[in-house]
């Protein structure tokens, strides 16, 4: 059986930067830019470190990792 979810294709880099601009924007992250090399650099607060990711794929990776940590934080209704 197959998953409804599974992708023919992997991440593109106008998926990963949709992703990125609603992190953004919604305060989840502070910055996230696509470098010319395809990575993404990363920073999740004013202060804090830059955190280079390899590509699209982790860039998805981490919005999966963000809505994990707010949907397993939410109360129970």
């Amino acid at each position: 059986m197959t998953s409804p979810h599974r992708r023919s294709s992997g991440p593109t880099a106008a998926e990963a930067s949709a992703w990125a601009d609603a992190l953004v924007r919604q305060q989840v992250l502070h910055a996230a830019v696509l470098m010319p090399t395809g990575q993404w650099l990363v920073q999740h607060t004013h202060a804090g470190r830059v955190q280079v990711l390899a590509g699209a794929a982790d860039v998805l990776a981490l919005v999966a990792t963000v809505q994990h940590r707010i949907r397993s934080t939410r109360p129970a209704s």
